[in-house]
């Protein structure tokens, strides 16, 4: 069943994590932006918080908090088989050197079987942080209990050949769009317009598309900003796409 979104829900970036912004210095910068609609930016510094305080990733966090911009930690769970104190440990680096806002669970689990491993890691990660934003990058639907213990799930992340076909699980028309995200990369500029009709139908609030691809050698395809960057940021900006 498609979501009926109303025109008060307000259709934002998540961004999955640019490059290191000694590499893309620019990109950081036009994120602090003021004005520019985003939900939260995904902070990695070298697969995780790194072994110590990076000043490059300290000044990009802190023009994002100066702007009022949430910035997540990048945890990478490896389908589960991440240690939970190792993790929680990335995570108290990540609260302690960039005051990060919550944590960007990459490679979740999606049965229902890993589930209570899910919940436990979250509890603790909760009992270290205190109030936190949790999204799980699940990357294609779980188990509707995944719902109940985060904040958002990531339900889409994936190439625009599959997205413009997808199907939304029914069990979502419970839950708020602001409650689930969809990475898709390679969209041609051309299509949008109808990628943003397809988000908004699923009831996905949180939305990252682009036109850079991946897979096959051609590396990470959220690492950079896409070519039509300022017209996604006018179209979200002015409420074109609600």
């Amino acid at each position: 069943m498609p979501h009926l979104t109303s025109t008060a829900v307000r259709t934002a970036l998540g961004v999955p994590g640019y490059a290191h912004p000694l590499v893309a210095p620019a990109q950081w910068a036009e994120l602090a932006r003021p004005g520019t609609p985003l939900d939260w930016v995904a902070l990695d510094v070298c697969a995780g918080p790194g072994a110590r305080p990076d000043p490059h990733c300290l000044e990009a966090a802190g023009r994002l908090h100066h702007t009022g911009v949430r910035v997540l930690g990048r945890l990478d769970l490896a389908q589960g088989v991440r240690d939970h104190a190792e993790l929680r440990h990335d995570a108290l680096r990540y609260l302690d050197w960039y005051q990060v806002d919550g944590f960007l669970l990459d490679r979740c689990p999606t049965g229902a079987a890993e589930l209570p491993d899910v919940r436990r890691l979250l509890a603790g990660l909760r009992a270290v942080a205190g109030p936190t934003h949790l999204v799980l990058g699940h990357g294609t639907h779980p188990h509707p209990g995944y719902a109940e213990c985060a904040d958002q799930l990531v339900t889409f992340a994936g190439p625009w050949s599959d997205y413009r076909w997808s199907q939304v699980a029914e069990w979502t028309a419970d839950y708020p769009p602001d409650r689930f995200c969809h990475f898709v990369h390679g969209v041609p500029r051309g299509h949008l317009e109808e990628a943003l009709r397809i988000a908004r139908w699923q009831g996905a609030a949180t939305i990252y598309f682009t036109d850079r691809t991946g897979g096959r050698g051609q590396g990470d395809p959220w690492e950079a900003m896409p070519g039509y960057w300022d017209e996604i940021v006018s179209r979200l900006g002015t409420g074109v796409s609600e």
